[in-house]
């Protein structure tokens, strides 16, 4: 077995500068071509050949696919035991576990083997400072820079639509906007015609209109809610539909961009 894994390693050792992830080791995780070997073990192995010359870095890119998945047990909790033995006790390299699923964030954060042993760091938007300073890289007037502010905030993906626009940017702010307004609304109106469901583990939730409307109501005036003050059920289903968002630190609820927020109060202004 020790021999398997040290062609192995020396296989993808000759490549791993050269791809994110040696192809050797995507197959044995991803496709399983080889059920027989240990994939931890050979990935231990793999991280103390390089760590005799570098300190490596792993990165797990949206974690949350694999948070539901079930081999002799639930594969996050072994992962991150192993993410521990990597860092803590072994001192191989430095993990970076990435998600865009705030919920998933919370509970990953709130796990007891992870207390005292993982940061949490939030990939925000930009601050207003920020955001100024890339759009006058951009060439922005005052104006444009305020109308940008106002309708996408710090969120660099709609920064980037801006900058890259060839057509009037209020008229491609005002589209983005009505563009979201329709998604939100096709959210509403799914609930009111069939209920809208969303998963959250093994939990099967249904929301009907008037949840959702009653719970984006709480954003008339107000650009953030505790945690606290949205039921359970509601607070899953807007996050899963990527309407709000948890910060699992601050333990607030907000939209996920300040164009979420606009919609929002338009949808709720027109009911």
């Amino acid at each position: 077995m020790q021999t398997e894994y040290a062609k192995s390693i020396l296989k993808d050792l000759g490549a791993v500068s050269g791809i994110p992830i040696p192809i050797n080791l995507f197959e044995q995780i991803f496709e399983k071509k080889d059920k027989s070997k240990d994939v931890f073990k050979y990935m231990e192995q793999f991280f103390i050949e390089i760590s005799k010359k570098r300190t490596p870095v792993l990165i797990i890119d949206e974690l949350q696919v694999v948070g539901d998945i079930k081999i002799n047990g639930l594969l996050m909790y072994k992962l991150f035991n192993f993410f521990i033995r990597l860092t803590k006790e072994l001192h191989l390299c430095h993990v970076f576990a990435v998600s865009s699923d705030s919920l998933f964030i919370e509970q990953v954060y709130s796990e007891a083997m992870l207390q005292g042993r993982s940061r949490h760091l939030l990939v925000d938007d930009f601050s207003e400072e920020t955001t100024m300073d890339f759009l006058d890289a951009y060439g922005f007037t005052d104006v444009e820079k305020e109308l940008a502010w106002k309708y996408c905030g710090g969120k660099p993906i709609y920064l980037v639509e801006l900058v890259t626009t060839e057509e009037n940017r209020k008229k491609k702010a005002e589209e983005m906007l009505g563009i979201r307004i329709g998604q939100i609304e096709g959210v509403i109106e799914d609930a009111r015609e069939f209920g809208y469901k969303v998963f959250y583990g093994e939990e099967r939730i249904v929301l009907d209109e008037a949840h959702i409307r009653e719970s984006l109501e709480e954003f008339r005036d107000r650009d953030y809610l505790k945690a606290s003050e949205l039921s359970k059920s509601v607070k899953l289903g807007l996050i899963k539909a990527n309407i709000l968002f948890l910060d699992p630190v601050k333990q607030i609820i907000k939209p996920q961009s300040r164009l979420d927020l606009l919609v929002i109060r338009e949808v709720i202004s027109d009911a």
